[in-house]
């Protein structure tokens, strides 16, 4: 094999792969709630020490050279964004990175689970259920769907809960999740679990910003400046492959040809 060949076309996929992650992030610099995904990458140990190969088949200034990089694992940023305000009665904002609201999913069989979201953008349906953007049903401390009367105005206060005519309907879950590695992103702004439930069991409720939303943690500026830098890196990787292969073909050619 020819090793600088190797190296090249892993840092081709590996920045392809940074390429992508940034173009997402840039894609939700406007969705609410939304956290940054970050573009993790390692060093890929030289082949000889990788595999344990016996010293006698290892090459001092080929192991110097490493064995290229691997994507991953991806990761996600839960730093809080700006809090803004919109004066929206049913809009509300998390005040702190370990909170979460929990909403009802239903699979393809009609079974619920529990999901979690940053994104408080939330309406009353035609069934009186307070549902996000999406429409997935808003959960209580008791992992119940909240409902209300949907003809009549709700109001939202610091601790979550909602109210109509003076009198309280419900009080909108605020999951605490301490290990958030645990979570997954699975898609419509929703995180979903690696294992059992991550919340912290017992607690439920936190405060939140009524009349108010989180914006997305990405920065623009930031973002481009990354994609333009893993889109060189592609380029520049793709441009040692042409090398390598022309060298390839100079040494098969004409090095390598036989004069009668």
């Amino acid at each position: 094999m020819n090793y600088g060949l190797h190296l090249s076309a892993s840092g081709v996929l590996t920045n392809m792969y940074r390429q992508d992650v940034f173009a997402n992030n840039l894609a939700n610099v406007g969705t609410v709630g939304f956290k940054r995904d970050l573009a993790a990458i390692s060093q890929r140990a030289a082949e000889s020490l990788e595999d344990a190969h016996p010293g006698k088949y290892r090459h001092s200034l080929l192991d110097q050279l490493g064995g290229g990089v691997f994507a991953g694992p991806q990761k996600v940023d839960f730093q809080p964004g700006a809090i803004e305000q919109t004066n929206r009665s049913l809009d509300v904002a998390l005040t702190d990175k370990e909170s979460f609201f929990a909403v009802a999913e239903k699979d393809a069989n009609g079974n619920e689970s529990v999901r979690l979201t940053r994104d408080g953008r939330f309406f009353v349906n035609g069934q009186g259920y307070l549902v996000n953007v999406n429409g997935l049903r808003i959960l209580d401390e008791a992992d119940q769907p909240i409902q209300v009367n949907p003809e009549q105005p709700v109001e939202i206060d610091a601790a979550g809960r909602l109210r109509q005519g003076g009198e309280e309907q419900g009080q909108i879950q605020v999951a605490q999740v301490a290990d958030r590695s645990q979570l997954i992103k699975q898609g419509q702004n929703l995180f979903n679990f690696k294992g059992g439930d991550p919340r912290i069991e017992g607690v439920r409720t936190g405060s939140v910003r009524p009349g108010a939303l989180e914006s997305s943690t990405v920065d623009p500026i930031k973002e481009l400046l990354a994609l333009i830098e893993a889109s060189g890196a592609v380029q520049s990787n793709a441009n040692l492959i042409r090398y390598h292969d022309s060298m390839m073909d100079n040494a098969v050619n004409r090095l390598g040809r036989i004069n009668a």
